[in-house]
């Protein structure tokens, strides 16, 4: 890439009480919604652990080895950042609790700005909860509820909105508490008694609860009030609970969107169980566990505990990557450009030239459908991303696409959102008929993360858009000139309504052609590939559909 910089690259260093992470984003104008990673890395060293080294009782400054082992992996980081071009106006280095309240803070830090030319800014406690706040907030489409982020010196408490881009959050900002992982599991390995510590900190995180006046509308929700966590330690408890998820083996490997049941948050047994199972030699360890997590999950039990005590009732729980660096990236953008659906980002680039119109196509064939206008435009901009793949791996690479595709990194989609965009891509190319029996399992799993009464739509609108692709093979709805004026030459329109057949409910569809653009071999596929969701062999369970009617031109469809 040589040394031209790049205006749209920020580089970040987040000196983490567990570890030293460093990324390039970019903030390019069309994409920054999604916090695009341009370079991750992190360096496994503990600021924490180096202040309580085994054998000692007390708090020791930080080594020299130590300190030389940060400053080389910032210059190494710093070389990286000139091979990528970022602007040196545009690298921050970020300090938490660990450097924060270090005894040699002030000659740790003096140092670094010595050997590498970079200053270390340390995050007071109270803006580092803010900026883990906007980190939860850039995590999914919207939040509302509680935000907890568990360091490895602190934890961090406050509720969080969000609604067209503006956050709101409690007015006091974010509590700060001494509890963090790598705290917690030395405070009990020395205390004298744990139920005087347990009513200790959970004293603490009621009196927390207690000032941050959580607004009524919010602790009162017809949802219920959810709890979104994140920071390493709550990372690691995720990690188990996807482990010993009734959808197993789970099916996306990723942190940030993972919603579990509040009973399955508190099984604290449970959890540390299944890492004392994962301990054994004979067992696998846990996927994205490393030992030092598996080391502190005794603690993050106690803490979920007393949780489960000091919190008012949680309905909902929600695991979020957002940390300082998605906090920094993501405070630093308009409401305008928070409030962009992330899916609809992130596939943007893909677009046909006329996704408005085939849009629409999708809506007027879907009346009813539970499918956010979000979502199918998403999947509208996605729709020929795959057409170009030889047919064997066409519908299996679109089912991964939001797994571990072209869309895996998108930052700030749910688990059920992914589900649902590789359904309906999936489906667009055919669905469980055309995958290998390697990825039908695969497509099961991912059909149990759909939202309930979602995954017949998905395979009835991805079906359609099979329908509307085979008419618009570039997605591009031609302009005649008759007269001499532009016009649109639709080919394609498509009519459906709800009605009644034996007494129950059917959904009739219509595709009208225009001229012979339709009346082809995959048209005629794909028309197919409609009725057949109809069909009750092809529900989702055997239960859960619809009949559809597909007509053409107004005559019932033979096939």
């Amino acid at each position: 890439m040589g040394n031209s910089e790049n205006p749209d690259y920020y580089g970040l260093v987040d000196m983490g009480s567990n570890g030293i992470r460093f990324s390039i984003t970019s903030l390019a104008p069309q994409t920054r919604r999604i916090l695009p990673t341009i370079y991750v890395d992190r360096a496994a060293i503990s600021l924490y652990d180096a202040q309580y080294p085994p054998g000692t009782s007390t708090r020791v400054p930080i080594s020299a080895s130590t300190i030389t082992a940060v400053i080389h992996s910032i210059l190494r980081f710093k070389s990286t950042c000139t091979d990528y071009g970022v602007p040196p106006s545009q690298i921050r280095l970020l300090a938490t609790e660990a450097t924060r309240t270090a005894p040699n803070s002030s000659a740790f830090r003096d140092q670094i700005h010595d050997e590498t030319g970079w200053t270390v800014e340390l995050l007071p406690k109270e803006e580092e909860g803010r900026i883990g706040a906007y980190g939860v907030a850039s995590s999914y489409s919207a939040v509302h509820g509680l935000v907890m982020d568990l360091g490895g010196g602190s934890t961090q408490l406050t509720w969080l909105t969000t609604s067209s881009g503006e956050i709101q959050m409690s007015p006091k900002g974010s509590i700060s508490m001494p509890y963090g992982a790598a705290a917690l599991t030395r405070e009990l390995s020395s205390a004298s008694s744990h139920a005087a510590y347990r009513e200790k900190v959970t004293a603490d995180l009621k009196s927390a609860v207690a000032s941050l006046a959580i607004p009524p509308a919010l602790l009162h929700a017809p949802a219920g009030l959810a709890l979104y966590l994140s920071g390493g330690g709550f990372r690691g408890w995720g990690f188990v609970l996807m482990a010993a998820h009734a959808i197993t083996p789970y099916p996306i490997p990723i942190i940030n969107g993972l919603h579990v049941t509040t009973a399955a948050f508190h099984d604290t047994a449970a959890v540390t169980a299944a890492v004392q199972l994962a301990s054994a030699d004979s067992t696998p360890a846990i996927f994205r566990v490393s030992a030092r997590r598996a080391s502190q999950v005794p603690a993050v039990a106690f803490l979920v505990s007393c949780l489960a005590d000091a919190l008012p009732a949680i309905n909902h729980v929600y695991f979020a990557q957002g940390g300082v660096r998605e906090g920094m990236h993501f405070a630093s953008l308009t409401p305008s450009e928070r409030a962009a659906d992330p899916l609809v980002v992130a596939t943007r680039d893909h677009a046909p030239p006329d996704v408005g119109e085939l849009v629409a196509l999708l809506q007027a064939a879907a009346p009813g459908s539970p499918l956010p206008a979000a979502m199918i435009t998403a999947f509208a901009q996605a729709l020929y991303a795959h057409a170009a793949l030889p047919k064997d791996i066409c519908a299996g690479a679109a089912l991964r696409a939001t797994t571990t595709g072209a869309w895996a990194g998108t930052h700030g989609v749910s688990h059920e959102e992914r589900a649902v965009l590789a359904l309906l891509l999936c489906e667009r190319h055919g669905g469980m008929s055309r995958i290998s029996p390697s990825e039908q399992e695969f497509y099961g799993r991912i059909v149990r993360l759909a939202p309930e009464g979602w995954a017949w739509w998905c395979m009835y609108v991805g079906r359609v858009a099979g329908v509307v692709a085979s008419v618009y093979p570039a997605g591009v709805v031609p302009r005649g000139y008759p007269g001499g004026a532009a016009v649109r030459q639709r080919r394609l329109v498509v009519r459906a309504a709800w009605g009644y057949g034996k007494g129950k409910s059917v959904l009739g569809v219509d595709f009208g052609v225009e001229g012979v653009a339709g009346w082809d071999e995959g048209f005629q596929k794909a028309v197919k590939g409609v009725e057949k969701v109809g069909k009750r062999k092809n529900w989702v369970g055997g239960w859960t559909g619809w009949k559809v009617d597909v007509t053409v031109d107004g005559e019932a469809f033979e096939g």
